[in-house]
C-alpha cells in the first residue's frame, strides 16, 4: 500500500502525448484539464509535484500527413507542436515542462532504455510479415496500412483497432490490408524486426496490477491481456522518420546516429517506445531547469523499491500501452513503476461521438474565439461525469451548468457575501468564525483530501460547489440584512462566517477554476497569489478591509448559445456536402464499369428474388401462428440506436423492495462502477439465483425513482416472463453491446 498524499517524495503527473499532426478539440482537452486540476490539488495539500507532457513527433500519422502536404516530417511536426503548446495556456493548463519526443533529451534517454533492454537480454529478433505496397515498392508500417481487425472484425489501422475492440495490433496481424498510399491491396513480405520480450515481465506485471492505483478500468481491463501467453512487442518499424534503433552493441550516445538518419538496418523505434519515455525526459528537463535541490527527477523515476509517485492521466483507448507495455519498459531499464493510471471515458458532442473527418467537433480555437472564460469549460468537463464515464459536451449543456451552478450557486454566494461585508463593515467583520462554519470548512478540506487519494477529479470540482450551497443556505437561514438593526452582533457573526467561507472557496476551487479563484482571492484583498496557497489557508483569517467586489461569473445567454450552435451546424453541413460531392464523383467513376456486370446479373437476380419472396411468404405464414407482436414498420435511424449505451453487467445482489409486489433492487457491476437498478422481476425470477448472472443493461438511461428507490439504468428482458438477456460467452462486465 502506498502512503496517502502528501508524501515526502516528489511526484509527477503526466498526460498522454498529443500527436503533433493536427489541432486540439475540446474532447482532447479532457485529460489535460483533469491532469492540471489534479496536479494543482496535490500542490494545495503540500505535495512536491511536477506536471509534465510533450508532443509526440514521431510515428506514421505525422509521416502520412507531412507527405500529403509535401513537407518533411520534422518541419510539419514542429509547426503543430508549437500550436499545441500555445493552446494549453488558453485553457489555464500550465505544464511545468512541455517538450517533444524529437528533442535531444528524449532521444538520448530512449537509446539508453533500449540498450538496457538489450544488455538485460530482453530484446530478440524475429522474422515477421510486414505489409508491403508493391506499386510504391515500400513497406507499410502502422497507419500506412488499413484493413480488418483479426480479433473483432471491425475496420482497423495497422497498429490499433480504433473502431472496434481498441486492441493493439502487431505488424502482420491486420487482415485484408490496403495501402493508404495508393489505395491498392497490400501484400505481406517477411522482414527481420526487433521485439521486447514481454513474457520476461509477465509475473511482474501481474503483481504490478495488484499494486496499481487509479481508476478501476485501468486496474481491471489489462488483466485479460496478461493472462496466458503474453505477446512480445515489436519495437521497430520500417521507416526513416523516428529515433533509430541503436543496435545490439551498447555504446556512447554521442556515437549513435541522429534521429532520422539511415542505418544499416533501416529500422526506427516504434512510436510507442519513445513516446512514453518523453514523460521521463520532460521531468528531467524540468529538474535541470529549476535545479535538483528544488525538484529531483531521479527521486521520482529511479532507485525506489516501492515505485515512484508517478500518476498517468490518459484516455481510455491507451490503457494497454500504459499498464502493460510501459511498466515492462520501465522494469527492463530499472526505472520506477507508476503509482497510478487514471483512464477517462470519451467526450461526446450532443450525445454523438466527435468526428474530425466530418468536422463535427468543437475545436479548441472555437472555444477561445467564443470569448468564454476557460474556467467554464474546465468546470463543465471535470464535473460533468465521473472520470471513467463518457461526458457530453454541448453549448446548451455548458449554459445550464454555468448559469445554475457557477452563477446561481458559487458566484451568487461569494458576491452577496462580500458585497454585504464591504458595504456594512468595509471588509471582514471583527468576529471569530463560528464552530458550525469552521467544522463545515474542515469537512470540505477532508473531502478534498479524499478526492485526491481516490483519484476523483470530479470531486475536486464538487467540493467547492457543495460548500457554496451550504453558504447560501447559511446566509438565507440567518438573514443578516434583518439582523443589522435588531441584533448587530449576530449580523457581524454571520457575515464574518460568510467571508471566511468565501476565502475557503477561493482555495478549494483553485484546481478546477484557477482563473476565477485568483479573481476571488484579489477581491478579498489577499496578498500574493491563490496559486501559492495551501489547503490550511482556507481557515486563515481574511484581510480586515477589501474593496467592493464584482460578479465572479456572467450568465451565458441564449443568443450566444444559438450563435455557437449555428456555427457548428454550418460547419457540419459543409463537411457533409463535401463528402457527398466526393462520393458522387466516386460513383460516377464506377458506373460505367458496373453497367455490363449489372446486365449480366439481372436475370439471375430476378430468379433469386422470386425464391426469396416465396421463402419470406412461408416465414410470414409461420409467424401468424405464433403469439408474438408484428415487427414495427417504423424504422429508426442508426444514429438513434447508437445513442443507447448497452453494457454487459454482472448481478451482485437482488433484494425485494419492501411494500412493492413486483420490484427488485439489483446491484450490478458495470466494470467501471457499481450501479443500482430497480426492475419489475420479483414474481418472475428466483432472486437468490440471480447473483453472478451476466445481463445486458441500458447504462445511459436517465435516472428515475420507483417506490422511493433510485434506479440508475434498465435491464433488458424478453416477453411477459422477463427472460433476461444474457451473454453466450464470457464477456466481462462493462463490455459494450454492439
Amino acid at each position: 500500500m502506498h502512503e496517502e498524499f502528501p508524501t515526502d517524495e516528489p511526484a509527477v503527473v503526466t498526460c498522454g502525448l498529443p500527436y503533433a499532426n493536427g489541432d486540439l478539440h475540446v474532447g482532447h482537452l479532457r485529460t489535460y484539464v483533469s491532469g492540471d486540476a489534479l496536479s494543482r490539488a496535490l500542490a494545495r495539500v503540500g505535495q512536491d509535484v511536477a506536471f509534465v507532457c510533450g508532443s509526440d513527433m514521431h510515428g506514421t500519422p505525422i509521416a502520412v500527413n507531412a507527405a500529403e502536404e509535401g513537407v518533411d516530417p520534422e518541419s510539419f511536426a514542429l509547426e503543430h507542436h508549437e500550436r499545441i503548446r500555445e493552446t494549453f495556456p488558453q485553457f489555464n493548463v500550465e505544464f511545468d515542462n512541455y517538450g517533444h519526443t524529437h528533442d535531444g533529451t528524449n532521444t538520448e534517454l530512449t537509446r539508453e532504455f533500449v540498450r538496457s533492454w538489450i544488455d538485460g537480454g530482453h530484446v530478440l529478433e524475429k522474422e515477421i510479415r510486414v505489409a508491403w505496397d508493391a506499386a510504391a515498392d515500400q513497406p507499410l508500417p502502422d497507419r500506412f496500412v488499413e484493413g480488418t481487425c483479426p480479433y473483432c472484425g471491425e475496420d482497423a489501422r495497422g497498429d490499433e483497432c480504433d473502431e472496434g475492440c481498441q486492441r493493439h495490433l502487431e505488424p502482420g496481424e491486420i487482415e485484408a490490408p490496403v495501402s493508404t498510399i495508393t489505395g491498392n491491396p497490400a501484400e505481406y513480405r517477411t522482414r527481420p524486426h526487433k521485439f521486447l520480450r514481454l513474457s520476461d515481465f509477465q509475473a511482474y506485471l501481474q503483481g504490478f496490477l495488484d499494486r496499481l492505483e487509479g481508476t478501476a478500468n485501468a486496474q481491471n481491463q489489462p488483466r485479460e491481456w496478461i493472462e496466458g501467453e503474453l505477446q512480445d512487442l515489436c519495437i521497430t518499424r520500417d521507416m526513416d522518420w523516428g529515433i533509430d534503433y541503436p543496435g545490439d552493441a551498447a555504446g556512447d550516445a554521442s556515437d549513435a546516429p541522429e534521429a532520422g538518419d539511415s542505418t544499416e538496418t533501416d529500422l526506427v523505434l516504434y512510436v510507442w517506445v519513445d513516446a512514453p519515455i518523453e514523460y521521463v525526459a520532460s521531468t528531467k528537463q524540468y529538474s535541470e531547469r529549476v535545479g535538483a535541490d528544488e525538484y529531483d527527477w531521479e527521486a521520482v523515476w529511479k532507485n525506489r523499491a516501492d515505485g515512484g509517485e508517478i500518476i498517468h492521466v490518459i484516455g481510455h483507448d491507451i490503457i494497454q500501452h500504459h499498464t502493460v507495455f510501459w511498466p515492462a519498459m520501465l522494469r527492463g531499464a530499472d526505472y520506477n513503476e507508476p503509482r497510478a493510471v487514471m483512464a477517462c471515458g470519451f467526450v461526446n458532442l450532443d450525445g454523438e461521438a466527435f468526428s474530425t473527418s466530418r468536422n463535427r467537433a468543437v475545436w479548441a480555437d472555437d472555444y477561445v474565439e467564443s470569448g468564454l472564460h476557460p474556467d467554464l469549460y474546465r468546470y463543465h468537463i471535470v464535473t460533468g461525469s465521473e472520470f471513467v464515464a463518457d461526458v457530453d459536451f454541448s453549448w446548451d449543456g455548458l449554459q445550464e451548468r454555468v448559469n445554475n451552478e457557477l452563477v446561481g450557486t458559487l458566484g451568487n454566494f461569494c458576491y452577496r457575501s462580500l458585497l454585504f461585508a464591504e458595504r456594512n463593515y468595509d471588509g471582514t467583520p471583527d468576529a471569530e468564525v463560528s464552530e458550525e462554519v469552521r467544522e463545515e470548512i474542515e469537512a470540505a478540506i477532508e473531502a478534498f483530501h479524499a478526492a485526491i487519494n481516490d483519484y476523483r477529479v470530479r470531486g475536486l470540482g464538487q467540493v467547492p460547489l457543495e460548500l457554496a450551497r451550504f453558504g447560501n443556505e447559511y446566509i438565507q437561514r440567518h438573514e443578516p440584512w434583518k439582523l443589522t438593526d435588531d441584533d448587530p452582533e449576530a449580523a457581524t457573526q454571520v457575515i464574518r462566517d460568510c467571508v471566511q467561507l468565501s476565502k475557503a472557496l477561493a482555495v478549494l476551487m483553485e484546481p478546477v477554476l484557477p482563473g476565477k479563484a485568483e479573481t476571488l482571492w484579489n477581491q478579498l484583498g489577499e496578498p500574493g497569489s491563490v496559486h501559492d496557497t495551501r489547503l490550511e489557508d482556507a481557515l486563515a483569517a481574511p484581510p480586515d478591509a477589501f474593496d467592493e467586489p464584482g460578479e465572479l461569473f456572467d450568465q451565458l445567454d441564449d443568443g450566444t448559445v444559438e450563435r455557437l450552435d449555428a456555427q457548428l451546424e454550418a460547419r457540419i453541413e459543409a463537411a457533409a456536402d463535401d463528402a457527398a460531392d466526393d462520393a458522387a464523383a466516386d460513383r460516377a467513376d464506377t458506373e460505367t464499369d458496373d453497367a455490363d456486370s449489372a446486365d449480366t446479373a439481372a436475370d439471375a437476380g430476378a430468379d433469386a428474388d422470386r425464391t426469396e419472396t416465396e421463402t419470406d411468404d412461408a416465414d410470414a405464414a409461420d409467424a401468424d401462428t405464433m403469439d408474438v407482436d408484428p415487427i414495427a414498420n417504423d424504422r429508426v435511424p442508426f444514429e438513434e440506436f447508437t445513442d443507447l449505451d448497452l453494457r454487459v453487467a454482472e448481478v451482485l445482489s437482488a433484494d425485494p423492495i419492501e411494500g412493492a409486489d413486483d420490484l427488485v433492487r439489483l446491484e450490478v457491476d458495470l466494470g467501471v462502477e457499481t450501479r443500482q437498478i430497480v426492475a419489475g422481476i420479483r414474481q418472475l425470477h428466483d432472486l437468490e439465483s440471480l447473483p453472478g448472472t451476466r445481463i445486458v443493461v441500458v447504462a445511459n438511461l436517465e435516472r428515475t425513482e420507483l417506490f422511493g428507490v433510485e434506479s440508475d439504468g434498465m435491464l433488458l428482458a424478453a416477453g411477459e416472463q422477463a427472460d433476461l438477456l444474457t451473454t453466450l460467452g464470457e464477456a466481462e462486465p462493462g463490455t459494450t453491446v454492439q
